[in-house]
Formats: C-alpha cells, sequence, structure tokens
C-alpha cells in the first residue's frame, strides 16, 4: 500500500505539473510570441539616404511610425517591408537597406507596440497595423501605384500572407515570404515538442495555449494569381523549414519556393544576401517568370 500511495502521489505530482505549465502557457502565450523593444538602432541616415519619418493610425485608432525611403533615382517600384519580431523597424532595416539604392522605393514600418508606435502587440492588432501600413502606401500620390511589392519576413512573412489572402490589393505585383510559419498553432506545437516533460502532448497542448486565427495557412491559396516566392533556410532553428514546404503545398499557382541548404532563420537578406538580393531584383523584374527551384 505504501508503495501505490509513492506512486498515486508521484503521478498526481505529475498531472499538477502539467496542468500548472497549461495554465503557465495558456496566460503568456501573447508574451511569448511577441518581443518588441524601443530601441533605435540605427535609422536610413546612417546609409546616407534620406527618408521621411511617418506616423499614420491602424483601425483603431493607434498611431504607428514608419519610414518612407525613395528609390535613388527612378523608382521602378515601391517594397512594403513586414519586419520579423523582436526589437523594432531599425533592428531590420539592414535587411532591406539594398532596395533604395537598387532602384526601389522603400516602406517599412512598425507594429504597434515596437519601436516608436503606440500600443502594445495582439496577434488581430498586428494584423490591422498591416493592412493599415497597405492603406497608407496607397494614399500616396507620388509612388507608382500599380507596382507594389510585399516583403515580408517570419512573423512578418505570415501577416503578409494572411494580408494578401484576405484582400484583393490593387497594384500589388508580388509578395516575398521569408521564413514564414505555416499557422499559429503549428508553430506552438513545434515549440512544445522541445520541453521534455510535455512533448508527447504537443497536439491536445497546441489546442488548449493558442487559436489559429489570423494563420497564414488558411489563406495561402487565396494569394494567386498574384506571384509568390518563398524562402526559408533548411538549419532555421527558429521556424523549421516544414513550415514554408506546407505553404508552399497548399499556395497556388503562380509560386516558388527557394531553399537554402543550411541556411538559418532569414539568413537569405542576412550571411547569404550577395545570391539572394540579385534573385530577388530579377524576380521583381519579372515576377510572373519567377524561378520554382526548391
Amino acid at each position: 500500500m505504501e508503495m501505490g500511495s509513492t506512486e498515486s502521489a508521484k503521478a498526481l505530482l505529475r498531472t499538477v505539473s502539467c496542468f500548472a505549465v497549461i495554465l503557465m502557457m495558456t496566460g503568456c502565450v501573447g508574451r511569448m510570441v511577441y518581443y518588441p523593444d524601443h530601441v533605435e538602432y540605427q535609422t536610413p541616415e546612417n546609409n546616407n539616404l534620406s527618408y521621411e519619418d511617418v506616423l499614420f493610425k491602424s483601425g483603431d485608432g493607434t498611431v504607428l511610425n514608419g519610414w518612407f525611403v525613395p528609390a535613388a533615382g527612378q523608382a521602378m517600384g515601391t517594397v512594403i517591408h513586414f519586419h520579423g519580431n523582436a526589437q523594432n523597424m531599425s533592428a531590420h532595416f539592414s535587411f532591406v537597406d539594398w532596395l533604395p539604392e537598387n532602384g526601389y522605393n522603400l516602406f517599412t514600418f512598425d507594429y504597434r507596440g515596437y519601436g516608436k508606435s503606440d500600443g502594445h502587440p495582439t496577434r488581430k492588432g498586428v494584423y490591422e497595423d498591416c493592412v493599415a501600413a497597405m492603406n497608407y502606401i496607397q494614399t500616396r500620390t507620388d509612388i507608382d501605384q500599380t507596382k507594389l511589392f510585399v516583403l515580408g519576413q517570419s512573423l512578418g512573412a505570415a501577416n503578409a500572407i494572411n494580408l494578401l489572402g484576405k484582400n484583393r490589393l490593387e497594384g500589388v505585383q508580388a509578395i516575398i515570404a521569408d521564413s514564414s510559419f505555416f499557422s499559429y498553432r503549428s508553430i506552438v506545437r513545434d515549440k512544445i515538442r522541445e520541453i521534455p516533460i510535455i512533448s508527447f502532448l504537443n497536439w491536445p497542448l497546441s489546442f488548449l495555449v493558442i487559436g489559429n486565427s489570423e494563420s497564414p495557412g488558411t489563406v495561402v491559396d487565396r494569394i494567386s494569381p498574384v506571384p509568390i516566392v518563398f524562402i526559408h533556410g533548411t538549419a532555421d532553428e527558429v521556424i523549421p523549414v516544414h513550415h514554408t514546404k506546407w505553404l508552399y503545398e497548399n499556395a497556388n499557382p503562380p509560386k516558388s519556393i527557394w531553399i537554402i541548404s543550411e541556411g538559418r532563420h532569414m539568413d537569405a537578406l542576412g550571411k547569404e544576401r550577395n545570391t539572394y538580393i540579385k534573385r530577388l531584383l530579377a524576380f521583381f523584374d519579372n515576377p510572373a517568370g519567377g524561378n520554382n527551384e526548391k
């Protein structure tokens, strides 16, 4: 009986521990998803680029901050950048600082709670901020509204896919999705698998701790006929490459997938930028003729 009581106590402790983890994850999942800060790491001026500091409002009135960086010389188009998670647009500017010198206007912005933007990040709020950014850029009379390109990275790529999947936006010639996840629930499932004590519960726990609204995988098939390029590294330690492979499989043509062998998170415009800047510039020139290389 004593041995049975000990085993029962251990089983109860394991159960209580699991529930404690569930409650912790459920209550903190918002803080686990977003990692903003308010440090100014750099501005376009550090790259000898002129720029316009922009304030615009999201759908609920939250004031957001962005930078409009004009192309050097005659603009061949305008790229709207949805930056990745953590820090803010000033930390992510180095991923897109090459665009103006190559003839493209650049508009990058901070989601609510990031950088100088007001508010606190939520899934719905960040999505609405992306909608507001596109609405803002479509009000500018100093750019060619028929030559817009959307470039999203990581969290920004997921939101870009969701935005273009839900809205038919005039003038958008193509979307580039770098290192996206397939859905909020699937990426949380992957993270739970990394926790030994509860890894075997990854499927049911993912349903308990997070919803699946605003997930790119549910709408990626609606982006067509706008061309889309998916980019991902096989050694991505943040978002496994299978997420992009799932997105590619669910998307309709025209679509392309560029897999970086041994590439890590967002390496295309980081460590491998010399190669992929050239590929992206060629893609901008001919979006409908994208390379379907895997």
